[in-house]
């Protein structure tokens, strides 16, 4: 019965490492599809929200088994409600990377102004925060998460400068208005992929270490 447990405990741990895979995937190619201004690609993250809506209700319900059917405890409990937690971030991180490809669809043909900004590189720092966290997830390796609170510093003051320099381009210019409210919405959305990437190391280290941390 132990051995059971444990080897459906891991098939859920690997079960909740997928669907990260699939919330990079979405977020990930959200961005590169507004940076590109790309529709076809914008419509292939849209077509993986009902994947992702029925591989979130899976993990959930295969979680909750567990806990009815072995009643777990200490590490092994910490682990399943964890897990639970994490499946609510990465459905959120997954959802944000939709409404992103939704941006792309409305601001499609553009132009962009400049280089939009600085999106592309926060886009970059909150993946390879979730990238980290699921790594940790899977080795419990909390050396990975050491700094994740000076690198969720450093996408909120991403989030802050495009907004600053959003203004400044409506201010020289009311055309730039909607465009630029799509970019603030843009990195809104990215900064709160950072927070969720954020719960996720606190559940991780909790798993580990059974303490609770705050990193955001």
């Amino acid at each position: 019965m132990v051995e059971k447990f444990h080897v459906e405990l891991e098939d859920l741990k690997q079960d909740v490492a997928k669907m990260a895979e699939l919330a990079i995937f979405m977020l990930s190619n959200s961005v590169d599809a507004f940076k590109k201004l790309d529709v076809e690609q914008a419509d292939l993250v849209d077509s993986k929200k009902k994947e992702l809506a029925e591989i979130k209700i899976t993990n959930e319900e295969e979680a909750l088994q567990l806990i009815a059917l072995y009643q777990p405890m200490a590490r092994d409990m910490r682990t399943i409600a964890s897990c639970l937690k994490m499946i609510t971030d990465l459905y959120r991180i997954g959802r944000y990377g939709k409404d992103i490809a939704k941006v792309t669809r409305e601001i499609y043909p553009g132009p962009h102004i400049k280089k939009i900004i600085s999106l592309p590189h926060m886009n970059q720092l909150v993946c390879g925060m979730i990238t980290d966290a699921l790594t940790a997830f899977r080795t419990g390796n909390l050396s990975l998460l050491k700094d994740f609170t000076e690198r969720d510093n450093d996408v909120d003051e991403l989030r802050y400068s495009i907004f600053r320099e959003c203004i400044s381009y409506m201010m020289e210019d009311p055309k730039n208005i909607t465009i630029c409210t799509h970019y603030i919405m843009v990195a809104r959305y990215l900064e709160r992929c950072g927070d969720h990437a954020c719960n996720m190391a606190e559940e991780v280290h909790y798993i580990v270490t059974g303490e609770r941390i705050e990193l955001s």
